[in-house]
């Protein structure tokens, strides 16, 4: 992809983008699908922090990196694959958890004025609306 970019990144974002190089809400659940099976999940929100911010500066929208978003999603697939370690292929996970599909999954947990404050974009906000269903980490 880029000098920019770790070469572990560059080689994984082959894997997850589409033939159209798009990189949305799916492609996301596919990163963080791969951190938890890579670093497990206490590891996984760290890893993806800085995989997306990589991803947003290569894209030039650094801007669009949302540090709470990005550790609520890492979490949430974390949980599910430690749930199931025994799903390793992405399809069958997505197939098996098509909730995690929908981006608006969040909002069940936070109010979109949380999401969007700047405290939510530079750390961590708790959820608003309702807890994870797990222990805070």
């Amino acid at each position: 992809m880029s000098h920019d970019m770790p070469a572990e990144l560059a080689e994984i974002m082959t894997e997850v983008l589409p033939p159209d190089g798009a990189f949305r809400h799916r492609q996301h659940i596919h990163l963080a699908f791969i951190a938890a099976h890579r670093f497990g999940a206490a590891r996984v929100a760290e890893t993806m922090s800085r995989w997306i911010q990589h991803i947003a500066s290569y894209q030039r929208a650094p801007q669009k990196y949302n540090a709470t978003i990005t550790r609520a999603w890492s979490e949430i697939v974390a949980h599910h694959v430690q749930a199931d370690q025994s799903v390793t292929d992405f399809t069958a996970f997505a197939a098996a958890y098509p909730a995690l599909l929908d981006k608006r999954l969040l909002s069940r947990h936070y109010t979109s004025a949380t999401l969007a404050s700047p405290t939510a974009r530079t750390g961590w906000r708790k959820p608003d609306l309702a807890p994870f269903p797990w222990p805070e980490a």
